[in-house]
């Protein structure tokens, strides 16, 4: 038996064993490349792939290869010389920590972060639209400085990146300076500890772009922000570029000396919102696909529906049902994934719900659209729609029944007292209704189960 119909056997059992996603991750990319002496030799793609490997699946593939061999049979590992390869799987967060940064430029550039890669939705629509005209006249007075605010894991970071790759491509002859204001600040400590502050000043000043990520943290650091003010000063001065990202309005900054602050609110600020329901499926959708995991739509629209904040948040959840899965020895299911989102929520799972939400929810499961069923129609399949949602919202939300009326049309409290009650008793009497409103309710009330 030859190395490669060995392993090939090997794998067909463990695909057998193991769920299909963590066999695609975890098994498929090992390659048999020797068998000799009774000892099956496989090469993994990379230091933490094998690592893994000898942590979760190592007496899984040996008991298979023994059995397939047919006697005693010692098996190791190699990694992969061609580290960084076309052929590599994408490395997960995980990964990222423990392997060397292979992935980004100089200048701490991402590649990945690109606009081909930066999903658009209507919450970061003007910002990206700002970005790439930026690229297109870079140092003209309208965009510069660009400052790009928003919360934490909005995008930010990577519309900034998405700016430098774009320029290394098409503008080869441009000096590119990217940076943190934290390695900004400790740069400048490290050049009064070396007696370096002209190399320094050098070094940033050199460039005809220069990109600097959280403004924020230059508060309260008199002496970095005294520097940094005479470098934005002489770059801007000389028509070069400026890009900052910050988590606030420029002019919303305390601990910020009024003359920096003046500077940045000179150009185009322009904010990243949090990504609404579509955007989120899209996004969904993408971290699935670069995490090399093929997700049913409902899983993703589950995912979407409840991780609102940002699209870090997005991409850990896709992470961890990843890991929970490949730990557990257990296939993605909408069971699984509830679990999750509710780890990563917990109590604010409930409270982040709202009466759109549920509305949105009971318009997808009945096919009756969003504005029928807050609407005035009468009609027997979107009336019993409509009480549905007062239901649910009443049940999960708790919300009071004045507020209820109020959205749905501005019906008074008895209205939706008496749809409270139909509905409650056809739980009971109707099984379609009631294997309905339970499906919903369990499906929207994370925090109840």
């Amino acid at each position: 038996m030859t190395h490669t119909d060995l392993w090939k056997k090997v794998k067909e059992n463990l695909k057998k064993t193991h769920p299909q996603h963590a066999f695609s991750t975890w098994f498929e990319p090992i390659v048999s490349i020797g068998l000799n002496n009774d000892e099956l030799i496989l090469e993994v793609p990379n230091q933490f792939f094998f690592e893994w490997i000898q942590s979760h699946y190592k007496e899984s593939i040996y008991m298979k290869a023994e059995e397939e061999y047919g006697k005693t049979i010692q098996i190791k590992y190699t990694v992969s010389p061609e580290s960084g390869s076309p052929d590599e799987p994408r490395a997960t967060e995980i990964e990222r920590s423990y392997l060397p940064k292979n992935n980004q430029r100089k200048n701490n550039i991402n590649r990945q972060y690109t606009f081909a890669s930066f999903i658009e939705g209507a919450h970061n629509q003007f910002a990206k639209a700002a970005a790439l005209s930026t690229v297109d006249s870079l140092g003209k007075k309208a965009f510069n400085p660009l400052v790009i605010y928003g919360g934490v894991g909005m995008g930010k970071t990577h519309l900034l990146h998405a700016i430098a790759n774009k320029i290394i491509q098409e503008k080869k002859n441009k000096t590119l300076v990217c940076a943190s204001s934290e390695k900004f600040t400790m740069d400048f400590i490290s050049s009064i500890q070396k007696n370096r502050t002209i190399e320094f000043s050098k070094s940033y000043r050199k460039a005809d772009v220069l990109l600097i990520d959280d403004i924020q943290f230059f508060q309260g650091k008199e002496q970095t922000q005294e520097q940094f003010f005479h470098t934005f000063n002489e770059l801007f001065h000389n028509g070069k570029q400026i890009v900052m990202t910050a988590d606030r309005y420029p002019g919303e900054m305390i601990g910020l000396q009024d003359r920096l602050l003046s500077r940045f609110k000179s150009g185009l600020s322009v904010d990243i919102q949090p990504p609404d329901y579509e955007t989120r499926v899209a996004i969904a959708m993408e971290k699935a696909e670069q995490n090399g995991l093929k997700l049913p739509y409902d899983i993703i629209e589950l995912i979407g529906t409840h991780i609102k904040k940002n699209v870090r948040d997005i991409e850990g959840t896709i992470i961890r049902l990843l890991a929970h899965s490949s730990l557990s020895n257990r296939e993605i299911d909408y069971s699984l994934t509830k679990k999750v989102i509710k780890e990563r929520l917990g109590k604010s799972s409930i409270t982040d719900l709202t009466v759109e939400d549920i509305v949105r929810r009971v318009s997808e499961t009945t096919h009756i659209k969003e504005k029928e069923i807050v609407g005035a129609s009468r009609k027997m399949e979107i009336t019993e729609a409509r009480q549905i949602s007062i239901y649910l919202c009443r049940e999960i939300l708790g919300t009071p029944l004045v507020s209820i009326g109020m959205h749905f049309g501005g019906r008074d409290h008895s209205t939706v007292l008496h749809a409270c009650r139909v509905i409650g008793n056809k739980t009971t009497q109707d099984h379609r209704i009631g294997a309905l409103v339970g499906e919903l309710k369990n499906e929207l009330s994370f925090a109840l189960n």
